[in-house]
């Protein structure tokens, strides 16, 4: 189970680095643009990356999340199934015992039965 989330975990922060490294075309007629254009336009797209990468991790930290309650409910369930299975199994067993236990003690009474006939004989 946890290696199933460690990967999964890996695979989302993987995605994010492949993401985060696309390139990215160059604005039309950058070269018209003044110096305090420029610098907002670096602001804008510092803001913009920032704000993927936020909402990129908070996206992966959710999957873990969900990964991880998932897991634990199914480590539930099947803790719960073999409880179950156990207690079955268990029930049987002691039926099992029992039936031996009476059988053993009517075959007794009746070979008693049996010497006891055969000494009044």
């Amino acid at each position: 189970m946890k290696k199933q989330i460690l990967s999964l975990a890996v695979v989302a922060l993987l995605a994010f680095a492949v993401q985060s490294c696309e390139k990215k075309e160059p604005k039309p007629a950058q070269d018209e643009l003044t110096l305090g254009n420029k610098v907002d336009s670096l602001t804008t797209d510092i803001e913009e990356v920032k704000d993927t990468a936020v909402a990129k991790t908070e996206n992966a930290a959710q999957d873990v999340k969900d990964a991880t309650k998932k897991a634990a409910d199914d480590v539930e369930a099947a803790a719960k199934k073999t409880a179950t299975d156990v207690k079955d199994a268990t029930k049987k067993g002691a039926e099992k015992v029992e039936n031996a236990a009476k059988a053993a003690k009517d075959g007794t009474v009746k070979t008693a039965k049996d010497v006891n006939d055969a000494l009044k004989k």
